[in-house]
């Protein structure tokens, strides 16, 4: 064994069993008692306009809402969410940590982002009404 190093396995892995035996009863018990927000059988003579994407897609429908040539937006932030591995200099990761001063810019781009995901899909979610008007929840 290195010296500094605490073996994986079995420390490690058994609280990595205990968390998801938990996570997965959690959710087995929340889809027995909560229905799953499903519509009526679709009907191509009545179509509902717009139609909510699912909660996980909203922040891309409110997005295009505004302009359809956002969604080239979309496809950036995706191309460099697959490239974020490679956008970061070369450092130790002997020593990991939050936000370090030489991948600053990377993790507030990453910060950023995910705070305009999270307020567009709000938006989306709870100020969109009918035929996508913008209106107060209350």
């Amino acid at each position: 064994m290195m010296r500094g190093y605490v073996r994986s396995s079995p420390y490690f892995f058994r609280r990595i069993r205990i968390a998801m035996t938990l996570l997965v009863s959690a959710l087995l018990i929340l889809a027995a008692f909560i229905p799953a927000p499903l519509q009526e059988p679709a009907n191509v003579g009545r179509v509902p306009n717009p139609v909510k994407s699912a909660w996980f897609l909203l922040w891309i429908q409110e997005l295009v809402s505004y302009s359809k040539y956002l969604i080239y937006a979309v496809l950036a932030l995706a191309a460099a969410c697959i490239l974020l591995p490679w956008l970061t200099r070369g450092g130790s990761e002997a020593h990991a940590a939050w936000l370090k001063r030489d991948r600053l810019p990377v993790s507030v781009a990453v910060l950023s982002a995910f705070a305009a995901i999270c307020a567009l899909t709000v938006i989306a979610m709870f100020f969109r009404g009918e035929n996508w008007a913008f209106v107060l929840p209350f």
